[in-house]
């Protein structure tokens, strides 16, 4: 996970390296594609683990939803600094939280109510509504949070049945075709330049999303979370020192609210699951 967080940072330093000329979708379209051809060696294993028919509905709805958040993802960091980008994106496990109750009916503590509306509260200190404008780059990752949360529950599902290559190179699949009639639409002819920065890019993220499904195969989210939250520290070194772009107080206040959030939840999370399965003291002692 570490190494994970690393290498999501470095994709996201490249992506704010190439701006905004390229259409958002466009862009995230041809880092998919780019990264389909990469990890493309890994379709070989479909011959002895070929996925059932739910399997293929499970990957081809996880890459709609990824597809849809990678391009807001796109349209915000192109729009707002590198680290408001990454500590709004901490929400992801308080969605986590609020779906698995609304939709999974999961009975939620009143606990994790509470640093579900901390991590809230953090969001609003970044964020600062009547106080400036919440422009669209906020609301696109605002929108991109929640399905990213989706995404990475449904890969930490699919690691119980699954080889980790094949969830990554799904997941590419299924992206790019995801994001294919957008790019159509909106398509304008990149720059060599503009190419490199993107295959770069999707060798980064590739490999990124294979770490972090092997950290996902290797131990339970609510151990690897906490971990990932280093990414709002590399993120605001990256910001600062490659960009320049200045520390806001309120992004490193907020951002510090909602990691500590969701990091409680994650706790919480734990604890319940040790309950869960520690047998009661009598049945230690047959």
């Amino acid at each position: 996970m570490v190494l994970t967080g690393l290498l999501f940072v470095a994709v996201t330093g490249i992506v704010r390296h190439l701006g905004s000329q390229l259409p958002a979708v466009e862009a995230a379209f041809l880092r998919y594609a780019i990264g389909l051809l990469l990890i493309s060696p890994a379709f070989l294993r479909l011959r002895y683990h070929r996925p059932s028919a739910s399997n293929m509905k499970n990957y081809a709805g996880r890459g709609l939803v990824h597809g849809i958040a990678v391009m807001l993802w796109f349209y915000a960091m192109a729009r707002i600094p590198i680290a408001e980008v990454t500590a709004i994106g901490y929400i992801s496990p308080i969605f986590v939280t609020l779906g698995a109750a609304f939709f999974l009916k999961e009975k939620v503590q009143f606990r994790r109510i509470m640093g579900v509306g901390v991590g809230f509260i953090g969001a609003l200190i970044i964020l600062r509504p009547g106080f400036q404008t919440i422009n669209l780059g906020q609301l696109a990752q605002l929108t991109a949070a929640p399905l990213f949360a989706t995404s990475f529950l449904m890969a930490k599902k699919m690691t119980d049945r699954s080889d980790p290559a094949i969830i990554v190179a799904m997941l590419s699949l299924f992206c790019t075709l995801t994001l294919l009639p957008g790019a159509i639409l909106q398509w304008r002819t990149p720059s060599i330049d503009e190419l490199m920065w993107l295959t770069l890019t999707a060798i980064v993220a590739t490999t990124g999303h294979y770490t972090l499904t092997q950290a996902f195969k290797a131990a339970p989210i609510t151990v690897t979370q906490p971990v990932a939250f280093l990414q709002l520290v590399w993120a605001m070194l990256l910001g600062m020192f490659v960009f320049g772009e200045p520390l806001d107080f309120y992004v490193m206040l907020g951002g510090g609210v909602i990691v500590a959030a969701a990091t409680y939840i994650s706790h919480r999370e734990a604890v319940i699951a040790r309950k869960q399965i520690t047998p009661p003291a009598p049945a230690t002692k047959i």
